[in-house]
């Protein structure tokens, strides 16, 4: 090791920050936005990026442990891309459902118009 990738005192809060904002913001918004079967691209390619950032940190987190970067580095990383992959991984299939939901009360709205 040739020393650590950044100081852990002064940055290895921001990656699971970031992510714990953007993420939550994300949730409110299809809350809000999904019943209603609106924004749709922007939410489910939301969540896609989502996934993608948070395998790629704890990918990186993975990587700093093998290479014996110390704790402080690793942990922030493995930890935020590890909840992540959990938390979005498993809500998923309730944003896809929601949208198919949404989907279908249309659908009935205009069966009943006809």
């Amino acid at each position: 090791m040739k020393g650590a990738w950044f100081d852990p005192n002064l940055y290895a809060w921001i990656p699971g920050t970031l992510l714990g904002v953007i993420g939550g913001t994300w949730g409110g918004l299809l809350g809000t936005l999904g019943p209603r079967g609106k924004a749709k691209r922007l939410l489910l390619g939301g969540l896609w990026v989502l996934l993608t950032c948070s395998a790629l940190l704890l990918g990186a987190g993975l990587f700093a442990l093998a290479n014996g970067q110390p704790y402080g580095v690793w942990y922030g990383l493995v930890l935020a891309g590890a909840i992540g992959v959990v938390v979005l991984g498993a809500n998923t299939p309730t944003a896809l459902k929601v949208y198919r939901d949404a989907e279908e009360r249309r659908m009935k709205a205009q069966d009943l118009e006809s």
